[in-house]
């Protein structure tokens, strides 16, 4: 006996276990649970992750101040959850490097990539961090991929908050994807400099 909506009017009847037949006619041809997604767990944390990339704050020269302007106002990089600059490794997902890099600075420019926990991805932005630009001298590191894996360059002297904006929007693609600079490395470039 069921009342007008079509519940039964015992609500016990409510709480018992279907019987396959049940089951089947409830899901129709469909195998699948109505409201339930079927999904890789890791396929969901990287979503969630993409949104919520928060870079170690690492400028060295001119370029940092593009790199600031980006979390300014007109271009707000905290519409997608990246405003989150952290000034301690153990709290980044990443690290942008913003400018040249000294042979005196590498070292701690190593040991701040370590402390980052895993999974990680760098952003190398502008030409000197990039490939030494005009600093073709002993005491400038020729490329930032010399120390560490690069995911994302970002070129220009310095580039347009536009450009870091797009290099934000790559690496925003790869932490969906999951994947990272040094997944097909048998030893990363940091690894090697301090002798490991």
């Amino acid at each position: 006996m069921t009342d007008p909506r079509g519940l039964p009017a015992d609500p016990a009847a409510l709480l018992k276990n279907p019987t396959r037949a049940e089951l089947q006619e409830a899901l129709g041809e469909d195998d699948r649970l109505p409201g339930v997604v079927p999904a890789q767990l890791n396929t969901l944390l990287n979503f969630g992750a993409s949104f919520s990339y928060w870079p170690l704050l690492f400028g060295l020269a001119c370029c940092a101040i593009e790199m600031m302007a980006t979390a300014g106002p007109r271009w707000d990089i905290s519409r997608f959850g990246m405003e989150a600059m952290r000034a301690s490794p153990r709290q980044a997902d990443g690290m942008i490097v913003a400018g040249w890099v000294s042979l005196k600075m590498a070292p701690r420019v190593i040991r701040l990539y370590e402390q980052i926990p895993d999974p990680k991805w760098v952003i190398v932005m502008g030409s000197c961090a990039t490939s030494g630009n005009i600093w073709d001298t002993y005491n400038i590191v020729q490329g930032v991929d010399a120390l560490l894996p690069v995911d994302v360059y970002v070129p220009g002297c310095p580039p347009r908050p536009e450009a870091f904006w797009q290099g934000l929007e790559m690496i925003r693609v790869r932490v969906k994807q999951g994947r990272h600079a040094y997944d097909r490395m048998r030893t990363i470039p940091a690894r090697v400099a301090i002798g490991e």
